[in-house]
């Protein structure tokens, strides 16, 4: 629903007061909040337009752009064939930023950080690994003095993209989760606690020692706390950073077709230096906008995180998209228009 910004009655410009007479509404992912929550404040500073988002989940999101409250979306977790087909019209992906699922823990003894592969990550998640000093764990972590305490699973209780990128990665790498909980944005856990919000797995984590909980990078950073080394597909213990972030998309930028939708994974992605659990998160925007005006604003803000935005990725721990699909997403925002 259409949100009118309040001009103040002093005023200002005609030009400006018809600029600020347009706000865009938005819903979804909790895992780009950061990023995205400084994009729009930085977008209406320069253009006057005012872009309200409710960070409610990527569930949330891809349900109201579905319903038709919002003007757009937003999803870590690409929409489904089943989901495109419930829209009220033909549905565009966006990506706008990569980011990284940290594997983050609370064991205050450890210095270093924690090695785990895929596969003892799905047995902790399995409940089937319930002790730190498992031997499963103390194999990959040589010389580190794990405590003989449980391991407390923390997960997402809400619709999450979060989720799916973290289950999309054991369900590549380890049989035993594709075969049970598999791939998806919500999911019936077999142990484990529930919090809302990549917040509140953080928040979940921080206060519970022996916990261990998956959300994106900058929620682990922002918490102060420590992340996993995680084994890539090529045998590597990697950190989820920006760069390990953008090396997991290097291949990508260059070999999807032009007129791909970028519904595209790139979990456990090759490359000595490619952390495993990385995902691209989207902007979910209708080809046909119903309101014009909307549409003209839409369009500009598009473009503008296309260029500016994405300036500002790495400072709040995401990877800017590499320049050749940027070129790509510049030309496809031109196609959007009214109508369906």
């Amino acid at each position: 629903m259409l949100l009118l910004a309040t001009v103040a009655a002093c005023g200002g410009a005609r030009e400006q007061s018809s600029r600020s007479s347009v706000a865009l509404t938005g819903a979804g992912a909790t895992f780009p909040y950061p990023i995205y929550s400084k994009w729009f404040a930085d977008y209406a500073r320069q253009s006057g337009v005012k872009i309200n988002y409710q960070s409610i989940g990527s569930g949330g999101g891809i349900r109201q752009l579905s319903e038709g409250t919002v003007d757009f979306g937003a999803s870590d977790a690409p929409m489904t064939d089943a989901e495109l087909k419930a829209a009220k019209g033909p549905v565009m992906h966006f990506p706008t930023v990569i980011g990284a699922v940290a594997v983050t823990y609370n064991l205050s003894a450890l210095r270093a950080p924690l090695r785990l592969t895929g596969g003892v990550l799905a047995g902790i998640f399995l409940g089937q690994i319930r002790k730190w000093n498992d031997s499963r764990i103390t194999a990959i972590n040589p010389g580190v003095a794990l405590p003989a305490t449980d391991i407390l699973v923390a997960h997402r209780s809400d619709g999450s993209g979060t989720t799916y990128i973290f289950s999309d990665f054991l369900s590549t790498v380890s049989l035993d989760w594709s075969q049970g909980p598999g791939r998806g944005k919500e999911l019936s856990w077999p142990v484990g606690i529930g919090a809302k919000g990549n917040e509140g797995v953080a928040g979940q984590v921080k206060q519970t020692p022996g916990a261990i909980g998956y959300v994106e990078l900058a929620y682990a950073r922002q918490n102060s706390l420590p992340t996993a080394a995680v084994q890539n597909a090529s045998g590597a213990y990697v950190e989820p950073s920006v760069e390990s972030a953008t090396a997991a998309a290097a291949g990508e930028a260059t070999t999807l077709p032009a007129n791909t939708d970028y519904r595209v994974s790139i979990v456990n992605a090759p490359g000595a230096g490619a952390y495993p659990i990385a995902s691209f998160t989207w902007l979910l925007v209708y080809r046909g906008q119903a309101d014009s005006a909307k549409a003209a604003h839409l369009k500009a803000f598009l473009h503008w995180y296309l260029t500016t935005g994405e300036q500002s990725a790495a400072s709040l721990d995401y990877a800017p998209l590499p320049p050749a699909m940027i070129q790509r997403l510049s030309t496809r925002v031109d196609s959007l228009g009214t109508g369906t």
